[in-house]
């Protein structure tokens, strides 16, 4: 029974994966999985999960940063889509890490084989979180437009048709972000987001990292993946509405093709607005910090303590690698 638990949670909280992150611009950034919270600093990631007897199980290894590697991964709109990918495949790495930790105790089958999250089911689960991420959010509010336009001939027009599919889209991402928080097992998994997002402002601020320290800050953090998702939400609105395609599937296949442009404009929006919090380019970010209402919570001591020896495990590696802590 663990084990198909802890599969749905897997499989529930990959979709969640993206408003999970933070992003690697921050000197330090981390995701919150299952039980547990992954942190890395520019070349090194640890994650710290709690096994069900309440032991912390932690893995840390080495990162590469790919900007100083290949420079034109580091340049303008390019950094915004490579940081995404490689970002979302070591949140995938972790995440199923933390899948792995939770079924430890599980005991063996009766071939005596230990149960895990086994490739061919993690990649499985990638497809149908990519297949679900179109439907959801590329098919689902185009199709409910154009039938709305049956009934109504003002959508017709090219400003109005995305302006209502944008409003669409935002309310089914809103809808799915809170439906899935009232599931208990989720509701932890926010938890860890606000243990990770604590964790992070200490580290920032220069505090010790103990647990007294880290539970004074806030769990709302301006670099946050739900903050990224909401502006990239907004900014496609007014990028669609600069391609004047009118056939459905015409529509939807610049939808899927303007996806890394988006990302990489999200990306430079959300870095300069976390440098000028003043400007306009902030208050477009706001929508994403209210939204952290529901995607972080009060995590417990025991929470933030896994939060805590993540970081910490990950810049012992980034002192033994002689890593200088900088700003992307």
């Amino acid at each position: 029974m663990r084990f198909w638990r802890t599969l749905w949670r897997f499989l529930v909280t990959v979709q969640l994966l993206p408003a999970l992150e933070s992003g690697e611009e921050t000197l330090v950034g981390g995701q919150a999985v299952l039980e547990g919270v992954m942190m890395r600093s520019p070349h090194a990631w640890a994650i710290a999960c709690r096994k069900p007897s309440g032991e912390v199980s932690v893995h840390s290894e080495p990162l590469e940063r790919l900007s100083e590697k290949h420079k034109w991964m580091g340049w303008p709109l390019m950094r915004g889509v490579i940081t995404l990918g490689h970002a979302m495949s070591l949140g995938f790495r972790a995440l199923r890490f933390s899948a792995n930790v939770a079924l430890d105790e599980v005991p063996a089958n009766d071939q005596g084989k230990k149960l895990e999250v086994s490739g061919w089911v993690a990649t499985v689960n990638i497809v149908f979180s990519v297949g679900f991420f179109i439907f959801m959010y590329k098919y689902l509010p185009l199709l409910a437009t154009t039938e709305l336009k049956k009934y109504d001939a003002a959508l017709n027009g090219q400003i109005l048709f995305n302006l209502v599919e944008g409003i669409i889209r935002i309310g089914l991402f809103l809808l799915f972000i809170w439906g899935v928080s009232l599931m208990k097992d989720i509701h932890r998994v926010y938890e860890y987001h606000g243990a990770e997002h604590k964790t992070v402002f200490a580290f920032e601020n220069g505090d010790q990292l103990k647990t007294a320290e880290v539970q004074k800050y806030s769990t709302y953090h301006p670099r946050c993946g739900t903050s990224f998702l909401m502006t990239v939400m907004l900014i496609s609105i007014f990028i669609y509405m600069l391609v004047p395609v009118t056939s459905f599937w015409a529509k939807f296949a610049v939808r899927i093709a303007l996806l890394p442009v988006i990302t990489g404009l999200s990306y430079e929006i959300i870095r300069f607005a976390a440098k000028h919090r003043g400007s306009l380019f902030a208050l477009m970010t706001a929508p994403g910090l209210w939204l952290q209402r529901i995607t972080t919570q009060p995590p417990s001591d025991d929470q933030a303590e896994c939060a805590i020896i993540a970081l910490d495990q990950a810049m012992s590696v980034e002192k033994q690698r002689g890593g200088e802590l900088v700003i992307a």
